[in-house]
């Protein structure tokens, strides 16, 4: 007869295998190499595996969308660049100039000083134009406006120079061809005022025949094939300019119709251009 009191001691009885396999299949045994089985908390560890798998998930989204990022910013920032610096009209400070203090800017404050000055400056062509004359040219194309400022068939653009540093300076101006598309330079007609007074350049004919009150552009001397790097539109120097003194520019460009090489095989063209300053005596 057992004893009055004694506790009944628990036996473990072993799971079947159809247990075993339900257990498994539910994430709460595991079995080790020995083919013995142990118990572990279901819950914690699936939520663990969840958590680090939806944490990589989100690591790769987040690198994705990064790079989608910066690519995007890349490719804004190309574009600006590209607008900015290959522009139709490229006007830049040289190194030599910078350093003695030339600015450019597209304005001037009140008190004559440079407003927002920069060292490199860019305008853009008309497109779609068609030959003008140069009659047909307002009358007031240095005064209308700073900065950009083009009309139907033209390109206008007004800057300054300015003498920012200590010293009275010479400078030198080139301006260049950068690209030239269908012959498009041998009817253009290049007008630059520089404080007022405007001088107006062109391609020589073909046939060497005389432009009217008309600056032929320069060619590079003993050049048997010519090219863009041949000749410039203009290179000259400006003697004395004091600290503080401001040169002001205004550049037309247009499709001039009474030009004997304004014929249909240059339409469709284009021209750009690069205009460099730099101090007198330092190469350009």
């Amino acid at each position: 007869m057992p004893g009055f009191g004694k506790k009944k001691v628990k036996t473990e009885e072993p799971f079947t295998p159809e247990q075993l396999e339900k257990l498994e299949d539910k994430g709460d045994v595991a079995v080790d190499k020995a083919g013995t089985s142990r118990l572990f908390n279901r819950y914690s560890a699936r939520r663990d595996s969840k958590d680090i798998a939806r944490a990589v998930r989100w690591k790769r989204r987040a690198g994705i969308i990064l790079a989608v990022a910066v690519a995007v910013l890349l490719i804004l920032w190309i574009i600006s660049w590209l607008l900015t610096t290959i522009g139709d009209l490229v006007i830049s400070v040289e190194n030599g100039a910078a350093k003695e203090g030339i600015i450019i800017s597209e304005s001037l404050n009140e008190d004559g000083t440079a407003n927002d000055p920069e060292l490199q400056l860019s305008a853009q062509n008309v497109t779609e134009v068609t030959n003008i004359t140069y009659e047909w040219l307002p009358n007031n194309l240095d005064t209308e406006a700073d900065g950009q400022h083009n009309g139907e068939n033209y390109l206008a653009y007004t800057f300054y120079l300015t003498n920012n540093g200590t010293e009275t300076l010479d400078y030198d101006s080139t301006l260049k061809f950068t690209g030239i598309a269908r012959n498009a330079d041998e009817a253009l007609r290049i007008m630059i005022y520089k404080n007022g007074e405007p001088t107006i350049y062109a391609q020589k004919n073909r046939d060497n025949s005389p432009l009217e009150d008309i600056v032929n552009f320069e060619f590079v001397e003993g050049s048997d094939d010519l090219n863009l790097e041949d000749y410039v539109i203009l290179n000259d120097t400006t003697k004395g300019i004091k600290p503080n003194e401001t040169v002001k520019y205004t550049i037309v460009t247009w499709i001039e119709g009474n030009d004997p090489e304004c014929i249909n095989d240059i339409m469709g063209g284009y021209v750009k251009m690069q205009w460099f300053f730099n101090v007198e005596d330092e190469e350009i």
